[in-house]
């Protein structure tokens, strides 16, 4: 099969006619004939999404269906919208860049409403404290790289005072029971849960990465991710049914591993390769659409990312209590870094919050602060203007480069101190003074959420200096 008679029926040279060659090749080589084989690629080029499933040539259909649909969309062009969707911010210690990024989302054809979160900074696409209502259509960017990141808080049945008269036992509990940095992984004696049991083959991409998905189930990530041990101050009951008082709980923030970061990777790349129309301010919000192969592909991925994250929570939690002896009396997790289906202003749309927290009315949710800052645990006020939304954590206001720069750890150490925080391993650019203070946060929405009770890190674990961190 030559080149020359490979684009003589439409596929055009390059990659394509390679991949058409090896495809067919294959075929024959499965028992197809020759004459089987050439109608088949003709039938592809005359309408390649009706071939997205053939058992030998899905991939060549599902490339010249994209290709297609990237050309119908350069010759139409981008439309720009005649106004911009409506978004409103929340707190005034937020920075041009991340506000120019929220202002370009809304101009987006699929948006419908969007909002800014107080802890709001600078993301790829959408800012991180973005919040984006979309109409039958995701954003792969807009959910983020670490999809489906998480936090997670244990109260445990250990007297607090435990924490200072025994911490070589908690400092233990932490370095047996999970993994820090990229790569992070349990050698030899992978973790056990149901989620490693689903159908991974949902999508090729989520096939091929359940193996790396296993090593790295139960472990934690880099930059900002974190587990510590603290105290949580309960004033009155509340849905925690703790009686008022101060109890020693378990902190824990990451995400989907590497697994989450290839899936938003692919599927970006997927998306941008469909919008080559979007200029280049808005490249980083390509999209795909629900009713689209590919839409649906990445919500699957999404989602099943979303039950992976929750499950590497579950085990470190799991792991370290049993590790310690302890029960748990009662515990509060939520994502960020996803995309819900939720009914806005009567008509269904795509929430996407990219670092920022579900706060419906009456759900619980979690807020961090730095290392040394304290952390909220809040129950939803469901404000409709910030589409059920709120802060998760304090935002960053220094870049991690000049935050290298500025800061030495012998200043760190001394203001860790007097905190009363002790620092297994961190990078400097998770230093406490890159972040906004927690209280002017919390005090930016106080519509929004109601603080239930709040943590306290005594005894915090980090990836160590030098790990990437990931956005």
């Amino acid at each position: 099969m030559k080149a020359r008679q490979i684009e003589k029926i439409g596929i055009p040279r390059g990659k394509l006619a390679k991949l058409a060659k090896w495809l067919a090749s294959e075929a024959r080589q499965s028992g197809l004939d020759t004459k089987t084989v050439w109608a088949t690629l003709e039938a592809i080029v005359a309408d390649p999404a009706a071939h997205r499933d053939d058992p030998h040539f899905a991939p060549l259909a599902k490339a010249l269906d994209q290709r297609q649909r990237a050309v119908a969309n350069v010759e139409r062009g981008h439309i720009a919208r005649s106004e911009p969707a409506p978004w409103k911010q929340w707190g005034t210690d937020i920075d041009a860049q991340a506000i120019e990024q929220v202002r370009n989302a809304c101009e987006l054809p699929i948006s419908v409403r969007a909002a800014l979160m107080p802890d709001a900074h600078l993301g790829y696409g959408l800012p991180i404290g973005g919040v984006l209502a979309t109409d039958n259509a995701v954003i792969p960017y807009a959910v983020g790289v670490d999809i489906a990141c998480r936090v997670k808080i244990s109260v445990l049945d250990i007297p607090p005072a435990k924490l200072d008269n025994q911490p070589e036992r908690f400092r233990s509990a932490i370095k047996h029971e999970t993994r820090f940095g990229i790569g992070a992984q349990f050698k030899g004696c992978r973790r056990q849960h149901d989620v490693m049991d689903e159908d991974w083959s949902i999508t090729r991409l989520t096939g091929q990465l359940k193996d790396k998905a296993w090593s790295q189930l139960g472990t934690s990530g880099s930059g900002n991710h974190f587990v510590e041990f603290g105290t949580l101050n309960v004033d009155q009951m509340n849905e925690l049914n703790l009686e008022p008082g101060e109890y020693l709980a378990l902190l824990s923030h990451s995400g989907s591993r590497g697994t989450g970061a290839e899936v938003c990777r692919y599927y970006s790349t997927v998306a941008r390769n469909l919008h080559p129309e979007l200029p280049k301010h808005l490249q980083h919000l390509a999209w795909l659409t629900l009713d689209s192969a590919e839409g649906r592909e990445y919500w699957a991925a999404m989602n099943l990312m979303g039950r992976y994250a929750a499950a590497n929570h579950a085990l470190i939690h799991r792991h370290i209590a049993e590790h310690l002896g302890a029960q748990v009396l009662a515990d509060v997790e939520n994502h960020h870094n996803f995309a819900w289906k939720e009914t806005h202003d009567g008509r269904e749309v795509i929430v996407h919050r990219k670092g920022a927290t579900p706060a419906g009315k009456g759900v619980l949710g979690i807020i961090p602060g730095s290392m040394a800052g304290a952390c909220y645990v809040v129950r939803g006020k469901g404000s409709e203007e910030a589409l059920q939304s709120s802060a998760h954590g304090a935002g960053r206001v220094m870049s991690r480069t000049q935050a290298k720069k500025t800061y030495k750890w012998p200043q760190i150490r001394d203001y860790l101190k007097q905190h009363h925080v002790e620092l297994v391993s961190a990078g400097l650019d998770e230093a406490p003074f890159v972040y906004r203070d927690i209280d002017q946060v919390m005090a930016a929405q106080k519509d929004l959420v109601e603080p239930i009770a709040r943590f306290f890190p005594r005894l915090v674990k980090m990836a160590p200096a030098g790990e990437r961190a990931e956005d």
